[in-house]
């Protein structure tokens, strides 16, 4: 049996980071407030290890290490990993078209495993675009891509928008 391991790792009071994230101006520039440093990640980001590295209208781009603790019992990262990823990407690039004070949740979320994932397969990429803006639901897709560039996962998404008195 080997040595157990461990992995420790802090977070920023998510409901502090949801009040300046609503006051921060449109959902662009608060993920833009967010690369920059000045709003803190999600807890979710923290404990899994992925960053978002870019956001523009109507695309946001996440980054991930799979690492050993992403593992699964059958030597491959966790298809968790490339779900959350893929929800992120895509509910952030909808995030972008709102203004300030609107939020959104998933309604669906498709996911395609294309290709297993190593720790050999690199930094991972999510790319979440917007196909349709809407004022009550958004459409986006994306792809999960290994440092080669190749696409180890696809997905769709529809996110309803939630207005701050829903």
């Amino acid at each position: 049996m080997t040595d157990p391991r461990s992995r420790t790792f802090d977070w920023a009071d998510p409901v502090d980071a949801l009040r300046q994230t609503r006051t921060a101006g449109s959902g662009l520039e608060a993920l833009r407030a967010m690369i920059a440093g000045s709003i803190p990640p999600p807890p979710i980001a923290q404990l899994m290890g992925f960053t978002l590295v870019q956001a523009e209208p109507g695309l946001a781009v996440f980054e991930c290490q799979p690492a050993e603790f992403h593992y699964n019992p059958i030597g491959a990262v966790h298809g968790g990993l490339a779900c959350t990823l893929l929800d992120s990407a895509l509910g952030c690039a909808g995030h972008t078209t709102l203004p300030a004070g609107v939020g959104y949740t998933s309604v669906d979320l498709s996911v395609r495993y294309l290709r297993p994932i190593t720790h050999a397969s690199g930094i991972l990429r999510a790319t979440g675009r917007v196909l349709k803006p809407g004022r009550r639901v958004i459409f986006t897709e994306g792809e999960l891509t290994d440092a080669a560039g190749r696409v180890v996962a696809a997905a769709t998404s529809s996110l309803l928008v939630l207005s701050p008195t829903d």
